[in-house]
């Protein structure tokens, strides 16, 4: 369970991110490129972005060894100059102990150009500004403008909830845990103490995990908490072409759209033109990712739709 702990001044100062900001959101990105987890939804999605990605982006990888990131790329900033700006300006001895820190475990050697980045080497910090632009320009310039709409929404909503409902409405609307001045999230175990900084919440659109968060010394903390329908930003579809089969597959798309009410196995067997076997395995693949639920009547089950998956463009 992850526990944030409040003093009264910190309540004064939790805030909202008016912008998306490029860099965390990209790296929301890479690491669910990289998560096994939500394959339905997310699957089609990584496949095309792992083929698109350049080799100048690959450097990337070499950063997070064990799975976890050292901490100065942990920046904000509303452009991508921006945060690349505020990682390079981290200090030297962050860059060095945070290094140390992510290959501590010795699974496999650090690659050269690590060794030079924790040497302090320009040519190392240009080699991390080329990798981090090239997986930007692949994975979030084609969206970035869904993105900033995206979170233009998400704003709004808590702006509103806000002032029609106070602050306290608003952090439970994302967790309801909120009692004795400590905000808890389902989570790995972990206890981030705000004395005084504030707090800083961050819709990402990309990431499907729990709360990501920033806890560096002097800086308020950042929650970047998992926003959107669901489904990974994507370009906005062409005329006459089918976004939602473009993630799920055509076949799983029509299973969904059919159920305009609850139906039998057999009955959308029947709609889609395949087996009872083929229409029950595609339901189950769509009931795990919280897109339908299944009852049993006597000998029959029927399938129905989730409000989730009514959200779901095309639905």
């Amino acid at each position: 369970m992850l526990r944030i702990h409040f003093t009264a001044e910190d309540f004064t100062r939790v805030r909202f991110a008016p912008r998306p900001s490029p860099v965390p959101e990209l790296h929301a990105a890479l690491m669910m490129l990289g998560a096994p987890h939500e394959e339905l939804l997310f699957g089609r999605w990584r496949g095309r972005l792992l083929r698109a990605l350049p080799g100048a982006a690959e450097p990337l990888a070499d950063l997070v060894p064990g799975g976890a990131a050292p901490s100065f790329l942990d920046v904000l900033g509303e452009t991508r100059q921006e945060g690349l700006a505020l990682i390079r300006a981290a200090r030297p001895e962050c860059v060095r102990s945070e290094l140390e820190r992510v290959y501590a475990a010795g699974r496999a050697p650090a690659p050269p150009w690590i060794r030079a980045l924790h040497a302090g080497s320009p040519e190392a910090w240009r080699v991390l500004e080329r990798a981090q632009r090239a997986a930007y320009e692949t994975v979030l310039a084609p969206v970035w403008p869904l993105v900033q709409d995206l979170h233009r929404a998400e704003f709004t909503r808590h702006a509103l909830t806000v002032a029609e409902r106070g602050l306290g409405a608003a952090l439970t609307a994302l967790a309801p845990e909120l009692r004795d001045g400590t905000w808890e999230w389902p989570g790995a175990p972990r206890d981030v103490h705000l004395s005084g900084r504030g707090l800083v919440l961050l819709p990402t659109f990309h990431w499907r995990g729990g709360p990501l968060v920033q806890d560096l010394p002097d800086r308020p903390v950042v929650l970047a908490y998992p926003a959107g329908g669901g489904l990974p930003p994507g370009p906005p579809a062409a005329p006459g072409e089918d976004a939602l089969a473009g993630v799920l597959g055509r076949t799983r798309a029509e299973l969904l759209r059919s159920l305009t009410t609850p139906r039998t196995t057999t009955e959308l067997a029947r709609l889609l033109g395949v087996s009872n076997a083929t229409a029950s395995a595609h339901a189950q693949a769509l009931r795990a990712a919280g897109l339908l639920t299944t009852t049993r009547t006597g000998r029959s089950v029927h399938h129905a739709v989730t409000p989730l998956a009514q959200l779901l463009p095309g639905e």
